[in-house]
């Protein structure tokens, strides 16, 4: 049977990531500087933005395991590229709003997406898979945040009419290199079987760890956006300029595409997943702990490299771990719910971290997170351990 080329789905994954990364970064400034929005307001758009995410991720892998997977990313990608045309035109206020709504509804769905398509590469490794999924998207950070300041500084229009020729260009891409994913092979669901999710049992084992890995996806992301939300703040208190915070970014992908290179010449010899996983949890539980004592940039510089080590080799290992334990005709379901707690804790990580400075400080913020990341690397450890020969293995 032939499958998806892996170049022609990183291609993809990179694209989409560029296009995105011309919004996101520019919300906050936008509504608020431009449109007048205040903070308040911007903080329940950009909520809403991430749920909206959460629900894409969620029907997009449900869809996935019942329907044509080749079809699904083509409305996924038309989905979009009508949400990024929309404000070359309509950029007020509301409609901008709204409209960020619908994106972060057809980026959750893409992202699922794509990543269940890659479940059906059996040429390579899964993790090598997920690893170069991972490289795309943090490349393609890179690319645009590079980018989208000179852009925005020209006109908000151009960014726009930019993001939406990637998006063209990437469904240029997926209906001429992605038909071949409509051959994925997985039971039929529809006939004589009642459509909700696949009615093959996971194993109880399996079940227990998956759900682990959600609930620490959740508790992971939430401490994250820490690093994105709330320490460009922190720094400007202890006289940090705003310039070296945009720095340490530059760093954490630069440090991401080293050290997934690194992983995949690992990955041809050592293949026990689980070990990364916690070696990568470690590290970013190591990163706050350096956090807590941070009071000049050279701590930060130090503490961003521990993290950068830790979500390069977390992120996209747990996505392979979980095709690993899921059954063909149930990948989508899984590989969507990975997405939506990643993208619930990144919508609950600002007003977290906010609440929690707001109540107590940055140090208290900073002490909550290292022993919420250890309760997981712990939880992690112990059920891994308990149930590891319990577990059943799936192509």
């Amino acid at each position: 049977m032939k499958t998806i080329s892996l170049k022609w789905l990183v291609t993809g994954a990179l694209l989409s990531s560029v296009g995105m990364s011309f919004i996101w970064p520019l919300t906050s400034v936008y509504l608020h500087n431009r449109l007048g929005v205040s903070l308040t307001t911007v903080g329940i758009v950009l909520l809403f933005n991430s749920l909206a995410s959460v629900l894409g991720s969620y029907i997009g892998g449900y869809l996935y395991d019942r329907k044509n997977p080749y079809h699904l990313i083509v409305g996924g990608v038309i989905a979009t590229t009508v949400t990024l045309i929309a404000p070359i035109f309509f950029h007020g206020w509301p409609v901008f709003g709204f409209l960020l709504f619908f994106n972060g509804l057809a980026s959750g769905w893409n992202l699922t997406i794509v990543n269940s398509i890659g479940t059906s590469i059996k040429t390579v490794d899964s993790r090598y898979v997920f690893n170069m999924l991972y490289f795309a998207q943090n490349l393609g950070v890179v690319i645009g945040t590079s980018l989208v300041g000179y852009l925005y500084s020209i006109s908000v229009t151009l960014l726009f009419a930019v993001a939406t020729s990637l998006f063209l260009f990437f469904l240029l891409v997926v209906t001429t290199k992605y038909k071949s994913a409509a051959a994925v092979q997985r039971k039929k669901i529809g006939d004589g079987v009642k459509t909700n999710w696949p009615k093959q049992s996971l194993p109880r084992p399996n079940a227990i760890v998956l759900t682990t890995f959600f609930i620490s996806l959740l508790i992971i992301w939430t401490m994250y956006q820490q690093w994105v939300s709330n320490l460009s703040v922190y720094m400007t208190t202890l006289g940090i300029p705003l310039r070296n915070y945009s720095f340490l970014w530059t760093i954490n992908a630069g440090l991401i595409v080293v050290i997934q290179l690194f992983i995949n010449w690992l990955a041809r010899d050592h293949e026990n997943l689980i070990v990364q996983v916690l070696f990568g949890v470690s590290m970013i539980v190591l990163s706050f702990v350096m956090l807590i004592f941070a009071k000049s940039y050279p701590f930060f510089v130090i503490s961003m490299i521990i993290l950068t080590i830790g979500e390069a080799s977390t992120f996209p290992t747990i996505p392979a771990l979980v095709n690993a334990l899921t059954p063909v005709e149930a990948k989508g379901k899984y590989q969507g719910l990975i997405n939506a707690w990643s993208s619930a804790g990144r919508a609950l990580g600002p007003l977290f971290g906010g609440l929690v400075i707001e109540l107590q400080s940055y140090t208290s913020l900073f002490i909550i997170a290292t022993v919420a990341i250890l309760v997981v690397w712990l939880s992690i450890s112990l059920i891994w351990r308990i149930l590891h020969h319990q577990l059943t293995f799936y192509r």
